[in-house]
């Protein structure tokens, strides 16, 4: 703040807190009793004083988030006629999830909406094809298309490339001498919900941005980046910004001045089975924390989406929960609201530098692509999801109606539509896959097992 506030009032170093604090603890150990230490190894303070600030980040103006509703196409009409009904029911942008390359782009556009509408198209499969006739279609017709195409995420999640690397990075670059739309996405989703800390999220996030900087020789298009929010609050909200300030730090070194555009979506890692209307208070807090950290778009997670089939119920819900926020509880009205807190500015920097040091150490070793053939990145991901697994099984992290005061009557065996736990594969992969696990899977397990 420029302007100071109570001038009158005499000034309070950190030095003078601490003595005032350690007299109340009664000779208690000050770090013992009230610094505690994170997942990511940063040490929590009980407070935070501007004496001690040494950074302090200026962002650009952030524009209200856009709320972003994902829509599985499989059906070409009734996919329009759910994406009319969900814009009209408050969403905002919509994401098409596409399979299929013989999908009619008129059919599917046809009557929505131009304007402020972003669509997303996610593409599981490389089709320069499909690609042209995107981009000619948002072309001639003035819509806003973003392409989602990440052939290392492919990697990661199923172990294999769509087709082999030198193959997908040449389609890859193809697509970039005539993209028209924004078409590279990095899908970091997977690093957190296979139990990344956020220093890993933000290093392996930035590597993987790098990979496709150093072999993509032409790229103009903004750089999306999806990302899936925990429930450490503020550290979430400081990861969202430490992650803006290492995009930008990263593309100066290539000379690029591209937009990062986040997309948000609260993570599986801590959702559950029993218990799952407490689902709908996580993924408040996450969004929340999305917000605050300035993500571009924010797709909200059902609270069922764990065992129930996409449903209109469910998809309101999520939906209604980003409405209330933007619009009953006013978090479009303040631009980076987080900007001057001494706590988050403090955790912004911490998590920057260290991820940043870790995405040196990636790249000394040959960048992401390579560390993932030879399987150092998996190891170090299980090695962090096993600590914070650790952490759940004694009760350290703590998940209400789970492992902390469960409903021993709550039954769920015939509710289940999906099957909510970690699909066993076995098949030749090129690399170990990263899996993405819930901490409550184990649990979970046992109770269903002793249902009657």
């Amino acid at each position: 703040m420029e302007n100071k506030l109570f001038d009158s009032f005499e000034t309070i170093s950190t030095k003078q807190w601490k003595q005032k604090i350690q007299y109340e603890l009664k000779g208690a150990d000050y770090n013992d009793t009230l610094v505690w230490e994170s997942l990511e190894g940063i040490k929590v303070k009980p407070f935070y004083h501007s004496d001690e600030m040494e950074n302090k980040f200026s962002f650009n103006e952030a524009k209200p988030f856009s709320i972003l509703q994902s829509i599985y196409v499989h059906d070409v009409a009734k996919s329009n006629k759910r994406t009319l009904e969900t814009l009209n029911r408050g969403a905002e942008s919509i994401r098409f999830t596409i399979e299929n390359e013989t999908i009619s782009v008129n059919e599917l556009m046809e009557n929505l909406p131009k304007g402020n509408t972003t669509y997303f198209f996610y593409l599981p499969f490389l089709s320069i094809s499909f690609i042209n006739k995107l981009n000619d279609f948002s072309l001639d017709n003035g819509y806003d298309f973003k392409l989602q195409i990440d052939p290392i995420y492919q990697l990661c999640k199923d172990g294999n490339w769509f087709d082999n690397l030198y193959k997908d990075f040449d389609i890859l670059n193809q697509i970039a001498c005539k993209a028209k739309s924004s078409f590279i996405t990095i899908d970091s989703s997977i690093y957190q919900n296979a139990g990344a800390n956020i220093v890993q999220q933000l290093a392996y996030t930035l590597a993987h941005v790098n990979e496709y900087f150093n072999r993509i020789s032409k790229i103009n298009q903004p750089i999306t980046i999806e990302i899936s929010v925990g429930s450490n609050y503020f550290f979430e909200i400081a990861k969202l910004r430490a992650l803006r300030l290492l995009f930008n730090t990263l593309t100066k070194e290539y000379n690029h001045n591209l937009e990062c555009i986040i997309i948000a979506t609260p993570t599986k890692r801590n959702k559950t089975l029993y218990d799952y209307n407490v689902n709908l208070l996580r993924t408040t807090t996450e969004c929340m924390s999305a917000i605050l950290g300035n993500a571009n778009f924010i797709s909200n997670l059902p609270y069922d989406t764990l065992y129930h089939k996409d449903n209109e119920f469910g998809d309101r819900i999520a939906r209604n929960q980003l409405l209330i926020l933007k619009h009953e509880s006013y978090f479009d009205e303040v631009t980076n609201a987080a900007d001057g807190s001494y706590y988050i500015e403090e955790l912004t920097a911490q998590l920057a530098e260290k991820a940043l040091l870790l995405f040196k150490e990636i790249e000394a070793n040959d960048g992401l692509i390579t560390q993932l053939i030879a399987g150092t990145i998996q190891k170090k991901i299980s090695e962090s999801a096993a600590k914070e697994q650790e952490w759940f099984d004694s009760g350290k992290e703590v998940l209400l109606g789970t492992n902390k005061y469960p409903n021993k009557n709550d039954k769920m065996k015939n509710d289940l539509e999906l099957y909510p736990f970690v699909k066993q594969n076995p098949r030749k992969t090129l690399i170990v896959p990263i899996i993405e696990k819930r901490l409550a899977e184990k649990l979970e397990q046992e109770r269903l097992a002793q249902e009657q």
